[in-house]
């Protein structure tokens, strides 16, 4: 890997870092909204949808920086 792709690859790993931080943001936030509906199932949903968001998220971010640690180490 030369030093153009590598760098290309950790602009890539950067975008994916924040949007799995926004993704997150988004699902704790689903979550959170678990207080205002009335039935169970709407609460059901809330909570499945926000847990999946957390964890689709939070996977993102970690990946992420597993592969820009990398990639750094490379850069150097």
């Amino acid at each position: 890997m030369d030093q153009l792709e590598i760098k290309g690859k950790i602009k890539t790993f950067q975008i994916n870092q924040a949007l799995g931080f926004f993704i997150l943001f988004f699902g704790v936030v689903v979550s959170i909204a678990l207080i205002y509906p009335e039935s169970r199932i709407q609460k059901m949903t809330n909570l499945i949808a926000g847990l999946t968001l957390v964890i689709i998220g939070g996977g993102m971010m970690l990946f992420s920086r597993k592969r820009l640690n990398e990639l750094q180490k490379l850069d150097r």
